[in-house]
């Protein structure tokens, strides 16, 4: 029998809590009976990581390997570690926890690009991205706001399934509970600038592709948010839902996609509501991330949808004020390994 595609994991800041919460990820796959976990392994510098267990005293096995299709022989024994391209390891071994430097910015991207590659040459699963601090990569050169913009551009020409549309658009998932906002990170004031009818239409064509492709979902039905209070109350409280949000879910509904809406933000996510929906589209960051990060904190994973690799990262940052103290929580990462396995085999199944 084959051996498992394995999921890549990306080394995220290293002054961060990435290599804790993928150690405790690792110890509570490890635990499971052999088959019922994914496999995955870690891109980063193997002495690194030793030092990270001896620090954060996690009692886990560290296995250095030589390519990704070694990882499900290693995993049983120990987290398998895919060593970083050379010379980009050298000011890794020099990081204090909670103290990031712009040294290490090479290594941190490195990782990202090794993890895409691999998926995109079909030798890892997906990719499941630990946490980065922006403004370390943004002070060394990086010219993207975050993960999500960076994956996009490094899987840009590369190729999707005929009629799909290409993202990269955020979702945040937590079971059924399934958030995406229509701008991300974006100044509030620019919001509705910035807030068109195509923009609407293509973050909902990706969502409902995305759904029945990498969720299983087969007729999605996507709840839209209005953009002003009670929905612009029929214009008295803002017209951009007349003028844009309506015709976008009127597009939406041409194109076969089950939308409805605009409905106001604040009726749209209590636990009744959601089972209306399989996923609400928000029209800024704040409207969509705050109530499944009320409801689900720690639970919540972020999934980058309309890419050609399967992507997900757990929904909380660096964590710079708890790093290698050894008390950081694994929820997240671990059900983002879970996620971009999970993803990554209902994509096979849509294909086959």
């Amino acid at each position: 029998m084959a051996e498992p595609v394995p999921v890549a994991v990306t080394m995220g800041e290293p002054a961060g809590i990435g290599t804790e919460v993928v150690l405790k990820s690792y110890a509570r796959f490890a635990a499971e009976p052999p088959g019922n976990a994914p496999v995955f392994f870690l891109i980063d510098d193997p002495a690194r990581v030793e030092k990270i267990v001896r620090t954060v005293g996690v009692g886990v096995r560290v296995g250095s390997i030589e390519r990704a299709a070694d990882a499900a022989a290693v995993f049983p024994a120990a987290l398998p570690v895919l060593p970083l391209a050379r010379g980009v390891t050298d000011a890794l071994l020099h990081v204090t926890p909670g103290t990031p430097s712009g040294a290490t910015a090479d290594a941190v991207t490195g990782s990202i690009d090794q993890a895409v590659a691999l998926c995109l040459a079909g030798e890892a699963a997906g990719v499941a991205t630990a946490p980065i601090h922006k403004k370390v990569l943004l002070d060394a050169g990086f010219s993207y706001p975050g993960h999500t913009e960076y994956l996009g551009a490094l899987t840009d020409d590369a190729a999707l399934p005929q009629g799909f549309v290409r993202g990269p658009v955020m979702m945040l998932a937590a079971g059924r509970f399934r958030v995406v906002p229509v701008t991300i990170h974006e100044r509030l004031a620019d919001v509705p600038s910035l807030l068109t009818a195509d923009r609407i239409v293509r973050t909902g064509m990706v969502t409902a592709q995305a759904l029945r492709r990498d969720f299983g979902v087969r007729e999605p039905r996507l709840a839209v948010t209005g953009l002003n209070p009670h929905a612009g109350e029929g214009g008295a409280m803002g017209t951009e839902e007349r003028d844009v949000i309506e015709p976008a879910i009127a597009a939406l509904r041409e194109q076969g996609v089950e939308a409805f809406g605009p409905i106001p933000a604040d009726t749209l996510f209590h636990e009744e509501a959601r089972v209306a929906y399989d996923a609400a589209l928000a029209m800024y960051h704040d409207q969509a991330l705050i109530p499944i990060k009320t409801v689900a904190f720690h639970d919540a994973v972020n999934v980058t949808l309309g890419l050609p690799v399967v992507r997900t990262s757990p929904d909380h940052g660096t964590a710079f004020p708890i790093a290698g103290r050894g008390v950081a929580r694994a929820d997240s990462m671990t059900g983002a390994i879970l996620q971009a396995a999970r993803m990554a085999a209902a994509r096979a199944a849509f294909a086959s």
